[in-house]
């Protein structure tokens, strides 16, 4: 079956015959646990298990966390086992403290499996963020769905899993969710524009003259426009594969976007320290376009390593010049995202 007839025969669950996935692969190979002790396919037997990859920067993961949350909330006390299996991007989502720390911002206080070397990732032979499997009482495999969407499914498809394990007095209706800051649905009939790496092993239309000089020392100049979806650097920056970290104050990135939201994943290239930071739109203040980590006028600072909502626009949406300058050295910019 396809999303759209899954969608239909959920509403009549004597119509829903859902395949076996397979079993329940291992999760021994977590590194560590959050919020639980360890589990094992074995502890899990007997109960409904929703399981959700994630690493804590994606934005595609964040605009699914308001559901997982209130999923994990309301089936917990029907015996529902709610897992997040966090297999990291990038080298600072392997810390545990960082993940600790952005569990506890986000509320995330259901069961956390570390997934550092990405043992369980291949068990379940994932490729994505995020991923949500849903595994029966018996331990098979019975759903999954890969990226945003499908949430009005994917509970149906949980409660499905419930009546067949005859587990009853569940509330009638589905989850009603106010998601707010990244973690609002994004305005997909306005966004014209991709992530975007600001390290250079994935990175693409970069646009300082001369292209990028990687993990060196060197000083870039950006263009006074730039096309749709180019992004430059102005200052002494050092571009490595993963990463670029700002070197001296006052270096800037320019990145010329469609989108309602633009966020920068970034951090300081220290622990413990902060980068001070404005963020001009076509050269002005953001005002009333300000995302969540910024004040109108702009200004903000890099206190740890996350994702950072620098902007989020009222319509009408066009294309607009994003410019962030660093007041300080030591700054690590990632990923552009948009929403």
């Amino acid at each position: 079956m396809n999303i759209q007839q899954l969608l239909l025969a959920a509403r009549h669950p004597a119509e829903v015959h859902l395949p076996m996935e397979g079993e329940l692969p291992s999760l021994g190979g977590a590194t560590a646990w959050l919020n639980a002790p360890p589990l094992s396919a074995a502890d899990l037997r007997g109960h409904v298990v929703l399981v959700d990859f994630w690493t804590y920067t994606c934005i595609n993961w964040l605009r699914t966390l308001p559901y997982v949350r209130a999923w994990a909330e309301k089936y917990r006390e029907h015996g529902v086992v709610t897992i997040g299996v966090h297999s990291p991007e990038f080298s600072f989502e392997h810390d545990l403290e960082n993940v600790r720390r952005a569990a506890r911002d986000m509320r995330v206080d259901y069961p956390i499996a570390i997934d550092n070397d990405f043992a369980i990732w291949r068990a379940f032979t994932n490729h994505y963020w995020p991923a949500l499997y849903l595994v029966d009482a018996q331990g098979h495999l019975r759903y999954h769905h890969f990226g945003e969407g499908a949430y009005e499914l994917s509970e149906m498809l949980l409660q499905h899993l419930l009546a067949e394990a005859g587990i009853g007095g569940i509330t009638d209706g589905l989850v009603s969710v106010e998601a707010s800051g990244e973690e609002a649905a994004a305005d997909w009939d306005s966004l014209r524009s991709p992530e975007t790496y600001v390290g250079d092993a994935r990175t693409e239309h970069f646009a300082s003259r001369g292209g990028v000089v990687l993990d060196k020392r060197h000083r870039y100049a950006a263009p006074e426009r730039l096309r749709l979806n180019h992004w430059a650097l102005a200052g002494e920056w050092t571009v490595g594969r993963e990463a670029t970290v700002l070197n001296e104050a006052n270096g800037r990135i320019a990145y010329r976007f469609h989108a309602r939201d633009l966020h920068l994943v970034m951090g300081p290239a220290a622990r413990g320290t902060s980068v001070r930071f404005r963020v001009f739109l076509d050269g002005q203040a953001p005002g009333a376009a300000h995302g969540s980590d910024i004040d109108d006028q702009g200004n903000g600072m890099v206190t740890d390593q996350r994702l950072y909502q620098l902007i989020r626009q009222p319509g009408p949406i066009v294309d607009r010049q994003f410019e962030i300058a660093f007041l300080d050295a030591g700054v690590e910019a990632f990923v552009f995202t948009f929403g």
